[in-house]
C-alpha cells in the first residue's frame, strides 16, 4: 500500500491524503482512490488537484499513471480538465444531506437569553481587534525563529518583562520577571498550585495544601475545583469592608478579592490587609490574590495590590479575561521565590502552556500603550453603563439598593426577605438572565449577604443595552 500527503511546493490545489491500496496495478488504486476522495465528499466541486508532475513524485509513480487516471475519471464525470484552469472536482449534484432529526427524548436547544445580564464577562464587541491585529503582526515579524519551537515553562521573556513593568506601575507590585508564572488563567493557577496529578509536579503532588480560607461569597467553579483536588475550604465572614480575616485560623492558606470582593463589592479594608499579612508571616502561609478586575475603578483612586506589602507572602494572580477576552486564555502568577520552582514542575507537559504568538502580541500590545488607552476607553464605558443602570432603578425602582458600584463589572441589587427566587423567575418569563447572589455563597457559611441579585453591566453589546436595562426595570418595577 502507498500512502502519500501530498504536500509539493509545485503543486497547485489542495493538500491531499490518498491510499493507493486493493487490487490492479498502481493505475487503478490511482483512480479508485480519488473517485472514492470525490464519493465521500472530501474533495468538494470545484476543488482543484495537484498538477500530474507533483502528484507523481508525491506518490513515487509515473507521471503517465496520474495523467491516465485523471483521464479516465475526465471520461466518467468525476473531474473536469480544461486548458489554463487545470484538473479540477467536477460541479456534480451534491448528494442530498440526509436529515438528521434528533430522539424524541432529547430536548431542543435552549435558546439564549434576549437580555444577558450575567456577571463575569466584558463586552465582547468592544475587543480592540483592529489594535490586537496590529500587535500580533509586529510580534510574529519581529519573533526569533526559536520563539515556535519549545520554550520556557514560565512564558515568554518579553511578556514577563513588559508584566513587570506594568504591574509595578498600574497595580502597585513588586514583581521581578524571573518572579512571574505565565498560565492560562485563574483557575489554571489554582490547579497548578492545588492540583494533585500534574506531571512532574513536586513530591506530595500539589505546591500548596489546604485548608484553604476562602470568603463566604465567590465564585462556585472556583471551591469545585478546589473541591476536586482534595482541598477543603474554610468560609470567612464578609462585611461592607470585606473578608474578616481575624477568623482566619490553622488554615495554610486564604485566597482573597482584596481589591474588589466578589460578588459583594468593596475594597479590603487597610487594617485588613495588614492584619493578614501578619497572620501569613506568623503562620507561615500564603496569601492568594486574586486581582480580577482591579483595574476597573470609577469613584476612588485604584487599590493596590495586596502583593505589594509582602511579596514572599502573596502570591498575585491576574489574567485578561475581564480587561481584554476571556477568549485569549492569559494570565500570570507573580510568585514568591520559594514557589517559582514547584509551579514551573507542576506545569509540566507543554500542553499546558499558552499559546507562544499570543504572550508576544500581548506583550507588544501592553508595551505599545494599546492595554492602557483599551482599559482607559472601558473604563468609561462601564462607568457610563453603571450610571445609566443606577439612574434607570432610582426612577423606574426606587425601593431597590445598589450597592458594589465603586469598581468592577457588575453591581449588587438588595432584594426584601426571601424575593429573590420569585425574581429571577419572573426575569426568566421575560428573557433576562441573572446571577442571584445565594448562587455564590459557599455551603458551609451562613446566608450573611441577604437577598440579592448581581448584575453585569458589561456583558451587553453597546447597542443591546438600553434594552436590557428597561427589560430588567420591568422585572423589577413595584406591583
Amino acid at each position: 500500500m502507498a500512502e502519500s500527503w501530498v504536500n509539493s511546493a509545485e503543486r497547485i490545489g489542495v493538500d491531499l491524503h490518498l491510499e493507493l491500496s486493493g487490487p490492479g496495478g498502481r493505475r487503478a488504486a490511482l483512480t479508485r482512490a480519488l473517485r472514492d476522495a470525490v464519493r465521500g465528499g472530501r474533495l468538494a466541486p470545484g476543488t482543484r488537484l495537484p498538477p500530474y508532475r507533483s502528484l507523481a513524485v508525491d506518490l513515487g509513480v509515473a507521471r503517465n499513471t496520474v495523467a491516465d487516471a485523471y483521464a479516465e475519471l475526465v471520461a466518467e464525470g468525476w473531474l473536469t480538465a480544461r486548458q489554463g484552469s487545470g484538473t479540477r472536482v467536477a460541479e456534480r449534484a451534491r448528494p442530498p444531506r440526509r436529515a438528521v432529526r434528533a430522539p424524541a427524548h432529547a430536548p431542543s436547544r435552549a435558546r439564549g437569553p434576549r437580555h444577558d445580564l450575567r456577571q463575569g464577562t466584558p463586552d465582547a464587541s468592544a475587543f480592540p481587534r483592529a489594535a490586537w491585529s496590529a500587535s500580533y503582526r509586529r510580534a510574529l515579524q519581529a519573533a526569533p525563529s526559536e520563539a515556535f519551537g519549545p520554550g520556557d515553562p514560565a512564558g515568554r521573556r518579553e511578556l514577563r518583562e513588559t508584566l513587570a513593568e506594568y504591574l509595578a506601575r498600574a497595580r502597585g507590585v513588586r514583581a521581578e520577571p524571573d518572579r512571574i508564572v505565565i498560565c492560562s488563567g485563574f483557575a489554571h493557577a489554582l490547579r497548578l498550585l492545588f492540583g494533585r496529578d500534574t506531571p512532574g509536579g513536586p513530591a506530595g503532588g500539589a505546591v500548596l495544601r489546604g485548608p484553604l480560607g476562602v470568603e463566604a461569597y465567590g465564585l462556585g467553579f472556583h471551591r469545585d475545583l478546589l473541591a476536586a483536588a482534595g482541598v477543603r475550604t474554610v468560609p470567612l465572614p464578609l462585611d461592607e469592608h470585606g473578608a474578616r480575616v481575624a477568623a482566619l485560623g490553622r488554615e495554610r492558606a486564604v485566597l482573597l478579592t482584596p481589591a474588589h470582593q466578589f460578588p459583594t463589592g468593596g475594597p479590603l479594608r487597610p487594617e485588613r490587609r495588614s492584619a493578614v499579612i501578619d497572620w501569613a508571616r506568623a503562620r507561615d502561609a500564603v496569601v492568594l490574590e486574586d486581582d480580577y478586575d482591579g483595574e476597573f475603578r470609577y469613584d476612588r483612586r485604584p487599590v493596590g495590590a495586596l502583593q505589594g506589602l509582602d511579596p514572599e507572602r502573596v502570591i498575585h494572580i491576574g489574567s485578561v479575561s475581564k480587561s481584554l477576552s476571556p477568549a485569549l486564555r492569559l494570565g500570570w502568577m507573580v510568585l514568591p521565590e520559594r514557589y517559582v520552582e514547584p509551579v514551573l514542575a507542576a506545569k509540566g507537559e507543554r500542553e499546558g502552556w499558552a499559546s507562544v504568538p499570543d504572550q508576544l502580541a500581548l506583550a507588544d500590545f501592553v508595551a505599545g500603550g494599546s492595554y492602557d488607552r483599551h482599559v482607559r476607553r472601558m473604563r468609561q464605558r462601564y462607568r457610563r453603563r453603571r450610571d445609566r443602570l443606577v439612574g434607570a432603578l432610582a426612577e423606574r425602582a426606587p425601593h431597590i439598593e445598589v450597592t458594589g458600584i465603586a469598581a468592577g463589572l457588575h453591581a449588587v441589587l438588595r432584594l426584601p426577605p426571601g424575593a429573590e427566587g420569585p425574581v429571577l423567575e419572573a426575569a426568566e418569563r421575560r428573557g433576562v438572565a441573572l446571577d442571584g447572589l445565594a448562587a455564590f455563597r459557599h455551603p458551609d457559611a451562613p446566608t450573611t449577604a441577604g437577598d440579592g441579585l448581581v448584575v453585569g453591566y458589561a456583558t451587553p453589546a453597546e447597542h443591546a443595552y438600553g434594552a436590557a436595562l428597561e427589560a430588567l426595570c420591568e422585572v423589577l418595577a413595584p406591583g
